[in-house]
């Protein structure tokens, strides 16, 4: 089993109120409460594979019976269609039990080879069809700290510590 990381981490504190002894007690004690944690996740995705496995073959047969049903369904609607449309005065054909739709979806596009038809596009002059997106470059703001701070609504986060916490643990292999 792979092992995953058990680092913790926080901002650091600046009130200090354990001795050696405590802290190192404590983070005897996180690392138990990480094992534990990932003994009762290991627990749980057990008990999950063993419900998944045992609903998998139902589940999958009632999805066949519902898609020869909505097959079954769709081709009598299909055959009645100017009946239950009102000779398509509309969308939807009613039933006691329910109803079936017609629907049209919106047109949409859909590109394959994006940088090619970009190409494509510049060639042929068709300017109107390439979208330029104007956005901050943040890149050079780090650059020049100082020149960009004395623009309104920008500010440098620098020198962030963070404390991490890694009890020793044996990996098993």
């Amino acid at each position: 089993m792979a092992k995953t990381a058990s680092r913790i981490k926080a901002p650091t504190q600046a009130v200090r109120v354990q001795s050696r002894e405590e802290v190192e007690i404590a983070i005897k004690q996180l690392g138990d409460k990480q094992r534990e944690l990932q003994r009762l996740t290991t627990a749980q995705n057990d008990e999950i594979a063993v419900i998944t496995e045992r609903y998998a073959e139902p589940l999958q047969a009632l999805k066949g019976e519902i898609g020869d049903q909505q097959q079954a369904i769709q081709a009598w609607c299909e055959s009645h269609r100017d009946e239950l449309t009102l000779n398509g005065k509309q969308k939807t054909g009613y039933f006691n039990t329910g109803e079936v739709q017609w629907r049209t979806n919106p047109p949409s596009v859909r590109i394959t080879k994006a940088d090619q038809v970009l190409e494509n596009l510049k060639t042929l002059g068709m300017l109107e069809f390439i979208r330029t997106k104007e956005e901050i470059n943040k890149d050079a703001i780090l650059l020049d700290p100082e020149k960009a701070k004395s623009v309104n609504g920008i500010s440098i986060k620098s020198g962030v510590e963070e404390f991490v916490i890694k009890p020793f643990e044996q990996d098993v292999k």
